[in-house]
This record gives C-alpha cells, structure tokens and sequence, in this order.
C-alpha cells in the first residue's frame, strides 16, 4: 500500500465501482486484540466482511487522514482516518488507516468479487 497523496487517484477508482453491485470489507479497531495487556484500556471495534451494496456516489474528503462516504440507496457507509491505498491486481480498491505507530485502525475494501 502507499499513501494517499493525491486524493484523485483515490476517487478515480471510488468512481470506477458506483452504480453496480459490489462487495464491502469495513473494519475499525482501536488495539481490541491487545486489550489483555492492560485490562483497564477499552476497546472497540466493527467488522463486515462480503456486504452486497450499490452505491450511487462516492467522495473521498479530507486532508491526511482522510474520509471516504459511499451514497446507498437508504443511506451511507462511512469510513475516516484512511492514510494509504492500492488497486490491487484483482482490481480491489483497498484502503486503509494507520496510526502514529504504524498499526492498523481502519479499513475499507470495495471488490467486484466476494473477498475470500
């Protein structure tokens, strides 16, 4: 993956998925794996994985880090704090947010195909 420095290239690849059937992969996490290391630190976090959608609009926002919206039919998925990016060689536009130490905080996946 390498960094979002031209939010273009990103929106380019959100434009190439609107209006057709396409999966979604959304995670968040704040460190939920590492929380028995100190049992007074709370984590959270969300998970969805193969999410069916069709998305009219999509808009990538924001200065590093940044923020991507995809317009649904009843609504919107969101994702904030995205850092880097690729379209890998099956075509998947991948994102995903980084905190100061490098580990991953979030991430959002569009694919024409299931995500294995």
């Amino acid at each position: 993956m390498e960094p979002i420095k031209d939010y273009r290239q990103v929106q380019e690849a959100i434009n190439a998925f609107a209006n057709q059937d396409v999966y979604i992969h959304l995670e968040t996490t704040n460190g939920a794996y590492a929380s028995h290391h100190d049992q007074t630190f709370f984590s959270a976090g969300a998970y969805i994985r193969n999410a069916l959608v069709r998305y009219e609009i999509g808009k990538i926002t924001g200065n590093d880090p940044y923020r991507v919206g995809l317009k649904i039919n009843l609504g919107w998925i969101y994702a904030e704090g995205l850092t880097h990016f690729e379209v890998d060689e099956q075509n998947r536009l991948l994102l995903a947010g980084h905190d100061n130490k490098g580990k991953l905080a979030v991430a959002l996946e569009i694919s024409a195909t299931p995500f294995e």
